[in-house]
Protein backbone atom coordinates (compact mmCIF):
# COMPACT_ATOMS: atom_id res chain seq x y z
CA UNK A 1 0.00 0.00 0.00
CA UNK A 2 1.41 3.36 -1.00
CA UNK A 3 1.72 6.26 1.43
CA UNK A 4 -0.92 8.22 -0.51
CA UNK A 5 -3.41 5.34 -0.36
CA UNK A 6 -2.77 4.95 3.37
CA UNK A 7 -3.48 8.63 3.98
CA UNK A 8 -6.68 8.49 1.93
CA UNK A 9 -7.94 5.43 3.83
CA UNK A 10 -6.95 6.96 7.19
CA UNK A 11 -8.77 10.16 6.34
CA UNK A 12 -11.89 8.24 5.28
CA UNK A 13 -11.87 6.16 8.47
CA UNK A 14 -11.35 9.28 10.59
CA UNK A 15 -14.26 11.22 9.16
CA UNK A 16 -16.58 8.21 9.06
CA UNK A 17 -15.86 7.39 12.68
CA UNK A 18 -18.94 8.21 14.77
CA UNK A 19 -16.88 9.56 17.66
CA UNK A 20 -14.96 12.06 15.55
CA UNK A 21 -18.04 13.03 13.59
CA UNK A 22 -19.76 13.77 16.89
CA UNK A 23 -16.84 16.03 17.81
CA UNK A 24 -17.29 17.88 14.51
CA UNK A 25 -20.99 18.28 15.26
CA UNK A 26 -20.16 19.70 18.68
CA UNK A 27 -17.71 22.16 17.09
CA UNK A 28 -20.44 23.36 14.74
CA UNK A 29 -23.17 23.65 17.39
CA UNK A 30 -20.99 25.12 20.15
CA UNK A 31 -19.06 27.33 17.71
CA UNK A 32 -22.29 28.42 16.07
CA UNK A 33 -23.71 29.55 19.38
CA UNK A 34 -20.47 31.40 20.16
CA UNK A 35 -20.80 33.36 16.89
CA UNK A 36 -24.52 33.87 17.46
CA UNK A 37 -23.92 35.35 20.92
CA UNK A 38 -21.31 37.76 19.58
CA UNK A 39 -23.43 38.94 16.65
CA UNK A 40 -26.48 39.48 18.88
CA UNK A 41 -24.87 41.30 21.78
CA UNK A 42 -22.16 43.57 20.39
CA UNK A 43 -25.00 45.96 19.60
CA UNK A 44 -25.29 47.13 23.23
CA UNK A 45 -22.29 49.54 23.19
CA UNK A 46 -22.99 50.45 19.56
CA UNK A 47 -26.62 51.52 19.99
CA UNK A 48 -26.04 54.80 21.91
CA UNK A 49 -23.38 55.80 19.34
CA UNK A 50 -25.60 54.85 16.40
CA UNK A 51 -28.47 56.77 18.00
CA UNK A 52 -26.26 59.84 18.31
CA UNK A 53 -24.80 59.54 14.79
CA UNK A 54 -28.21 59.35 13.16
CA UNK A 55 -30.09 61.52 15.73
CA UNK A 56 -32.67 58.82 16.47
CA UNK A 57 -35.55 59.08 18.95
CA UNK A 58 -36.31 56.17 21.26
CA UNK A 59 -39.23 55.25 19.00
CA UNK A 60 -36.91 55.22 15.97
CA UNK A 61 -34.51 53.03 17.93
CA UNK A 62 -37.34 50.68 18.87
CA UNK A 63 -38.37 50.54 15.20
CA UNK A 64 -34.79 49.66 14.20
CA UNK A 65 -34.70 46.81 16.71
CA UNK A 66 -38.15 45.72 15.60
CA UNK A 67 -36.91 45.62 11.99
CA UNK A 68 -34.07 43.39 13.18
CA UNK A 69 -36.65 41.06 14.65
CA UNK A 70 -38.60 41.17 11.37
CA UNK A 71 -35.54 39.88 9.50
CA UNK A 72 -35.18 37.18 12.12
CA UNK A 73 -38.86 36.33 11.70
CA UNK A 74 -38.54 36.09 7.93
CA UNK A 75 -35.64 33.66 8.29
CA UNK A 76 -37.60 31.54 10.76
CA UNK A 77 -40.43 31.17 8.25
CA UNK A 78 -38.32 29.55 5.55
CA UNK A 79 -35.32 27.92 7.29
CA UNK A 80 -37.04 24.61 8.04
CA UNK A 81 -38.23 24.37 4.41
CA UNK A 82 -34.73 25.27 3.20
CA UNK A 83 -33.21 22.62 5.47
CA UNK A 84 -35.55 19.99 4.03
CA UNK A 85 -34.57 20.94 0.47
CA UNK A 86 -30.81 21.52 0.65
CA UNK A 87 -30.05 19.83 3.97
CA UNK A 88 -29.23 21.23 7.39
CA UNK A 89 -25.51 21.25 6.48
CA UNK A 90 -25.82 23.76 3.64
CA UNK A 91 -28.47 25.73 5.50
CA UNK A 92 -25.97 26.35 8.31
CA UNK A 93 -23.20 27.26 5.87
CA UNK A 94 -25.53 29.71 4.11
CA UNK A 95 -26.34 31.34 7.47
CA UNK A 96 -22.65 31.77 8.34
CA UNK A 97 -21.87 33.26 4.92
CA UNK A 98 -24.80 35.71 5.07
CA UNK A 99 -23.69 36.94 8.50
CA UNK A 100 -20.19 37.57 7.17
CA UNK A 101 -21.64 39.50 4.22
CA UNK A 102 -23.76 41.55 6.64
CA UNK A 103 -20.57 42.73 8.32
CA UNK A 104 -19.51 44.39 5.06
CA UNK A 105 -22.92 45.97 4.38
CA UNK A 106 -23.01 47.44 7.90
CA UNK A 107 -19.48 48.79 7.45
CA UNK A 108 -20.45 50.65 4.29
CA UNK A 109 -23.77 51.99 5.66
CA UNK A 110 -23.92 55.79 5.50
CA UNK A 111 -27.64 56.47 6.03
CA UNK A 112 -30.25 55.22 8.48
CA UNK A 113 -32.02 53.47 5.60
CA UNK A 114 -28.95 51.49 4.50
CA UNK A 115 -28.12 50.72 8.13
CA UNK A 116 -31.64 49.41 8.73
CA UNK A 117 -31.41 47.24 5.62
CA UNK A 118 -28.01 45.91 6.73
CA UNK A 119 -29.25 44.97 10.19
CA UNK A 120 -32.30 43.38 8.58
CA UNK A 121 -29.96 41.26 6.44
CA UNK A 122 -27.84 40.35 9.47
CA UNK A 123 -30.85 39.15 11.40
CA UNK A 124 -31.98 37.01 8.48
CA UNK A 125 -28.65 35.22 8.90
CA UNK A 126 -29.12 35.10 12.68
CA UNK A 127 -32.58 33.62 12.31
CA UNK A 128 -31.36 30.96 9.87
CA UNK A 129 -28.51 30.12 12.24
CA UNK A 130 -30.67 29.84 15.34
CA UNK A 131 -33.26 27.59 13.68
CA UNK A 132 -30.50 25.55 12.06
CA UNK A 133 -28.62 25.09 15.33
CA UNK A 134 -31.86 24.18 17.10
CA UNK A 135 -32.62 21.46 14.55
CA UNK A 136 -29.03 20.16 14.70
CA UNK A 137 -29.03 20.05 18.50
CA UNK A 138 -32.40 18.27 18.64
CA UNK A 139 -31.09 15.57 16.29
CA UNK A 140 -27.73 15.19 18.01
CA UNK A 141 -28.69 15.37 21.69
CA UNK A 142 -31.12 12.49 22.13
CA UNK A 143 -29.95 11.78 25.70
CA UNK A 144 -29.86 14.23 28.64
CA UNK A 145 -31.60 16.64 26.31
CA UNK A 146 -32.16 19.41 28.87
CA UNK A 147 -28.54 19.40 30.04
CA UNK A 148 -27.08 19.32 26.51
CA UNK A 149 -29.42 22.02 25.19
CA UNK A 150 -28.44 24.28 28.07
CA UNK A 151 -24.75 23.41 27.57
CA UNK A 152 -25.03 24.39 23.89
CA UNK A 153 -26.64 27.68 24.83
CA UNK A 154 -23.96 28.14 27.49
CA UNK A 155 -21.65 29.01 24.61
CA UNK A 156 -24.13 31.68 23.54
CA UNK A 157 -23.92 33.05 27.07
CA UNK A 158 -20.12 32.78 27.06
CA UNK A 159 -19.72 34.92 23.94
CA UNK A 160 -22.51 37.24 25.09
CA UNK A 161 -20.58 37.84 28.32
CA UNK A 162 -17.50 39.13 26.53
CA UNK A 163 -19.37 40.71 23.59
CA UNK A 164 -20.19 44.13 25.15
CA UNK A 165 -16.67 44.62 26.56
CA UNK A 166 -15.10 43.35 23.35
CA UNK A 167 -17.32 45.61 21.24
CA UNK A 168 -16.57 48.70 23.35
CA UNK A 169 -12.83 47.95 23.14
CA UNK A 170 -12.79 47.27 19.38
CA UNK A 171 -14.75 50.45 18.69
CA UNK A 172 -11.78 52.36 20.15
CA UNK A 173 -9.12 50.58 18.10
CA UNK A 174 -7.25 52.55 15.45
CA UNK A 175 -7.09 51.21 11.90
CA UNK A 176 -4.25 51.47 9.42
CA UNK A 177 -5.43 54.96 8.45
CA UNK A 178 -5.30 56.10 12.07
CA UNK A 179 -9.07 56.43 12.37
CA UNK A 180 -11.03 54.59 15.05
CA UNK A 181 -12.81 51.39 14.08
CA UNK A 182 -16.05 52.78 15.49
CA UNK A 183 -19.23 50.70 15.42
CA UNK A 184 -18.90 50.01 11.68
CA UNK A 185 -15.41 48.53 11.92
CA UNK A 186 -16.36 46.63 15.06
CA UNK A 187 -19.27 44.89 13.33
CA UNK A 188 -17.11 43.98 10.32
CA UNK A 189 -14.37 42.54 12.53
CA UNK A 190 -16.74 40.50 14.71
CA UNK A 191 -18.91 39.12 11.91
CA UNK A 192 -15.91 37.86 9.93
CA UNK A 193 -15.55 35.19 12.64
CA UNK A 194 -18.69 33.61 11.13
CA UNK A 195 -16.46 31.99 8.50
CA UNK A 196 -14.77 29.68 11.05
CA UNK A 197 -17.62 27.17 11.74
CA UNK A 198 -17.90 26.54 8.00
CA UNK A 199 -14.75 24.37 8.17
CA UNK A 200 -16.19 21.60 10.41
CA UNK A 201 -19.51 21.99 8.57
CA UNK A 202 -17.84 20.92 5.31
CA UNK A 203 -16.12 17.96 6.98
CA UNK A 204 -18.94 16.58 9.13
CA UNK A 205 -21.77 14.18 8.39
CA UNK A 206 -25.04 15.57 9.72
CA UNK A 207 -27.74 13.36 11.30
CA UNK A 208 -31.12 13.19 9.60
CA UNK A 209 -34.48 13.29 11.31
CA UNK A 210 -36.16 9.90 11.71
CA UNK A 211 -39.81 10.09 10.67
CA UNK A 212 -42.10 7.13 11.34
CA UNK A 213 -45.02 6.47 9.03
CA UNK A 214 -48.15 8.29 10.12
CA UNK A 215 -46.32 10.59 12.55
CA UNK A 216 -45.55 13.55 10.26
CA UNK A 217 -46.11 16.81 12.11
CA UNK A 218 -47.58 19.74 10.21
CA UNK A 219 -48.10 23.43 10.89
CA UNK A 220 -51.84 22.81 10.57
CA UNK A 221 -51.87 20.21 13.34
CA UNK A 222 -49.73 22.44 15.55
CA UNK A 223 -52.06 25.41 14.99
CA UNK A 224 -54.90 23.30 16.41
CA UNK A 225 -52.91 22.22 19.47
CA UNK A 226 -53.53 24.43 22.55
CA UNK A 227 -50.29 23.11 24.10
CA UNK A 228 -48.32 24.36 21.10
CA UNK A 229 -49.81 27.86 21.52
CA UNK A 230 -49.01 27.91 25.22
CA UNK A 231 -45.41 26.99 24.44
CA UNK A 232 -45.34 29.82 21.88
CA UNK A 233 -46.54 32.27 24.55
CA UNK A 234 -43.97 31.00 27.07
CA UNK A 235 -41.09 31.27 24.62
CA UNK A 236 -42.26 34.65 23.29
CA UNK A 237 -42.55 36.34 26.69
CA UNK A 238 -39.29 34.80 27.91
CA UNK A 239 -37.14 35.47 24.87
CA UNK A 240 -38.40 39.01 24.24
CA UNK A 241 -37.54 39.77 27.87
CA UNK A 242 -34.09 38.17 27.40
CA UNK A 243 -33.21 39.86 24.11
CA UNK A 244 -34.50 43.25 25.28
CA UNK A 245 -31.76 43.35 27.90
CA UNK A 246 -29.06 43.24 25.20
CA UNK A 247 -30.74 46.07 23.34
CA UNK A 248 -31.87 48.32 26.21
CA UNK A 249 -29.81 47.79 29.40
CA UNK A 250 -26.82 49.90 28.36
CA UNK A 251 -29.13 52.58 27.04
CA UNK A 252 -31.02 52.53 30.34
CA UNK A 253 -27.89 52.85 32.49
CA UNK A 254 -26.41 55.61 30.29
CA UNK A 255 -29.61 57.68 30.06
CA UNK A 256 -31.07 57.04 33.53
CA UNK A 257 -27.92 57.10 35.66
CA UNK A 258 -25.47 58.92 33.34
CA UNK A 259 -23.06 55.98 33.34
CA UNK A 260 -20.18 55.86 30.89
CA UNK A 261 -20.72 53.40 28.02
CA UNK A 262 -17.72 51.36 29.23
CA UNK A 263 -19.20 50.97 32.74
CA UNK A 264 -22.63 50.14 31.35
CA UNK A 265 -21.02 47.58 29.02
CA UNK A 266 -19.42 45.92 32.04
CA UNK A 267 -22.86 45.61 33.67
CA UNK A 268 -24.28 44.00 30.53
CA UNK A 269 -21.32 41.62 30.50
CA UNK A 270 -22.05 40.79 34.13
CA UNK A 271 -25.63 40.00 33.12
CA UNK A 272 -24.30 37.55 30.56
CA UNK A 273 -21.86 36.11 33.09
CA UNK A 274 -24.79 35.13 35.33
CA UNK A 275 -26.58 34.06 32.16
CA UNK A 276 -23.68 31.82 31.10
CA UNK A 277 -23.03 30.28 34.52
CA UNK A 278 -26.73 29.53 34.95
CA UNK A 279 -26.80 27.47 31.76
CA UNK A 280 -23.61 25.67 32.73
CA UNK A 281 -24.37 24.96 36.38
CA UNK A 282 -28.17 24.91 36.55
CA UNK A 283 -28.88 23.41 33.12
CA UNK A 284 -28.52 19.81 34.40
CA UNK A 285 -31.23 20.53 37.01
CA UNK A 286 -33.85 20.96 34.29
CA UNK A 287 -33.80 17.22 33.54
CA UNK A 288 -34.32 16.45 37.24
CA UNK A 289 -36.78 19.18 38.21
CA UNK A 290 -38.72 18.95 34.95
CA UNK A 291 -38.69 21.30 31.98
CA UNK A 292 -42.03 22.98 32.69
CA UNK A 293 -41.41 23.58 36.39
CA UNK A 294 -37.88 24.88 35.71
CA UNK A 295 -39.11 27.49 33.22
CA UNK A 296 -41.84 28.62 35.62
CA UNK A 297 -39.45 29.12 38.55
CA UNK A 298 -36.57 30.78 36.75
CA UNK A 299 -38.61 33.20 34.64
CA UNK A 300 -40.38 34.41 37.81
CA UNK A 301 -36.99 34.94 39.45
CA UNK A 302 -35.82 37.07 36.51
CA UNK A 303 -38.93 39.25 36.54
CA UNK A 304 -38.70 39.87 40.29
CA UNK A 305 -35.01 40.84 40.03
CA UNK A 306 -35.70 43.38 37.28
CA UNK A 307 -38.60 44.98 39.13
CA UNK A 308 -36.51 45.17 42.30
CA UNK A 309 -33.65 46.83 40.37
CA UNK A 310 -35.99 49.49 38.98
CA UNK A 311 -37.55 50.22 42.38
CA UNK A 312 -34.23 50.38 44.29
CA UNK A 313 -32.60 52.59 41.67
CA UNK A 314 -28.92 52.93 40.82
CA UNK A 315 -27.79 51.08 43.96
CA UNK A 316 -29.80 48.07 42.86
CA UNK A 317 -28.40 48.00 39.30
CA UNK A 318 -26.58 44.74 40.07
CA UNK A 319 -29.98 43.03 40.13
CA UNK A 320 -30.31 43.71 36.40
CA UNK A 321 -27.29 41.44 35.99
CA UNK A 322 -28.51 38.84 38.48
CA UNK A 323 -31.74 38.49 36.50
CA UNK A 324 -29.68 36.82 33.78
CA UNK A 325 -29.43 33.68 35.94
CA UNK A 326 -33.18 33.19 35.63
CA UNK A 327 -33.94 34.20 32.06
CA UNK A 328 -30.98 32.15 30.72
CA UNK A 329 -32.73 28.80 31.06
CA UNK A 330 -35.92 29.70 29.21
CA UNK A 331 -34.94 29.28 25.56
CA UNK A 332 -32.85 26.06 25.76
CA UNK A 333 -35.32 24.42 28.13
CA UNK A 334 -38.23 25.22 25.80
CA UNK A 335 -36.19 23.68 22.95
CA UNK A 336 -35.71 20.56 25.08
CA UNK A 337 -39.44 20.56 25.84
CA UNK A 338 -40.25 20.71 22.12
CA UNK A 339 -37.81 17.87 21.36
CA UNK A 340 -39.51 15.64 23.95
CA UNK A 341 -43.07 16.74 23.22
CA UNK A 342 -42.74 16.42 19.44
CA UNK A 343 -40.02 13.77 18.81
CA UNK A 344 -41.24 13.11 15.24
CA UNK A 345 -41.14 16.52 13.61
CA UNK A 346 -39.03 18.54 16.05
CA UNK A 347 -37.81 20.79 13.21
CA UNK A 348 -41.39 21.69 12.31
CA UNK A 349 -42.27 22.33 15.97
CA UNK A 350 -39.21 24.54 16.45
CA UNK A 351 -39.95 26.52 13.27
CA UNK A 352 -43.61 27.01 14.23
CA UNK A 353 -42.74 28.14 17.75
CA UNK A 354 -39.77 30.35 16.94
CA UNK A 355 -41.50 31.99 13.95
CA UNK A 356 -44.41 33.09 16.12
CA UNK A 357 -41.94 34.13 18.80
CA UNK A 358 -40.33 36.32 16.13
CA UNK A 359 -43.63 38.12 15.59
CA UNK A 360 -43.83 38.79 19.31
CA UNK A 361 -40.24 40.04 19.25
CA UNK A 362 -41.04 42.56 16.50
CA UNK A 363 -43.98 43.88 18.52
CA UNK A 364 -42.08 43.75 21.81
CA UNK A 365 -39.07 45.79 20.67
CA UNK A 366 -41.30 48.44 19.11
CA UNK A 367 -43.47 48.60 22.24
CA UNK A 368 -40.50 49.17 24.56
CA UNK A 369 -39.31 52.19 22.58
CA UNK A 370 -42.86 53.50 22.23
CA UNK A 371 -43.56 53.08 25.97
CA UNK A 372 -40.42 55.02 26.88
CA UNK A 373 -41.32 57.97 24.63
CA UNK A 374 -45.04 57.89 25.47
CA UNK A 375 -44.63 57.77 29.26
CA UNK A 376 -41.92 60.44 29.15
CA UNK A 377 -44.14 62.76 27.14
CA UNK A 378 -47.39 62.16 29.06
CA UNK A 379 -46.07 62.10 32.62
CA UNK A 380 -43.27 64.67 32.43
CA UNK A 381 -43.96 66.67 29.26
CA UNK A 382 -40.74 65.28 27.82
CA UNK A 383 -38.58 66.78 30.58
CA UNK A 384 -37.78 63.64 32.60
CA UNK A 385 -36.82 60.62 30.52
CA UNK A 386 -36.10 58.56 33.63
CA UNK A 387 -39.78 57.81 34.24
CA UNK A 388 -40.13 56.64 30.64
CA UNK A 389 -37.04 54.45 30.88
CA UNK A 390 -38.36 52.89 34.08
CA UNK A 391 -41.68 52.14 32.40
CA UNK A 392 -39.94 50.59 29.39
CA UNK A 393 -37.72 48.39 31.51
CA UNK A 394 -40.67 47.56 33.74
CA UNK A 395 -42.36 46.17 30.65
CA UNK A 396 -39.32 43.90 30.13
CA UNK A 397 -39.69 42.64 33.71
CA UNK A 398 -43.42 42.10 33.24
CA UNK A 399 -42.78 39.88 30.22
CA UNK A 400 -40.69 37.52 32.37
CA UNK A 401 -43.51 37.24 34.90
CA UNK A 402 -46.03 36.59 32.10
CA UNK A 403 -43.74 33.80 30.89
CA UNK A 404 -43.87 32.24 34.36
CA UNK A 405 -47.66 32.61 34.54
CA UNK A 406 -48.21 30.90 31.18
CA UNK A 407 -45.87 28.13 32.23
CA UNK A 408 -47.91 27.57 35.38
CA UNK A 409 -51.00 27.04 33.20
CA UNK A 410 -49.06 24.55 31.05
CA UNK A 411 -47.78 22.80 34.16
CA UNK A 412 -51.32 22.32 35.48
CA UNK A 413 -52.49 20.95 32.11
CA UNK A 414 -49.60 18.48 31.98
CA UNK A 415 -50.29 17.39 35.57
CA UNK A 416 -53.98 16.80 34.84
CA UNK A 417 -53.12 14.76 31.75
CA UNK A 418 -50.26 12.92 33.46
CA UNK A 419 -47.95 14.16 30.65
CA UNK A 420 -45.51 16.22 32.72
CA UNK A 421 -42.25 16.86 30.88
Amino acid sequence: MSNLEYKQISRKVFFNNAKYNYILMLLIVFGGFLIFGLSENVRGPAIPVIQNDFQLTQTHLGALLALNSLGYLLACSFTSILANKIGIKWTGITAFLSMTAAGFTIFFSTTFTTLSASFFFLYIGNGMLEIGLGIMAARIFTKNTGMMMNLSHFFYGLSSTVAPIMAASIMGWNGLSGEEFGWRGMYLFILCFSILPIIPSLLGKFPTEKIEEGTVLSFKSLSRDPIAWLIVAILSFGVVSELAVGGWLINYLVKAYQWEITDASHMLSLFFLFFMLSRLLLGPLTDRVGFTKSIMIFSAFSGICNFAAIIIGEKGAILFAVSGAGIALIYPTVMALLAKRYPHGTGTAITFTVTLMGIASVIGNFLIGFIIDFVTKVFSNGDNELIGLQAGYGFIALLALLCSGCCYVLYRIFCNRNELV
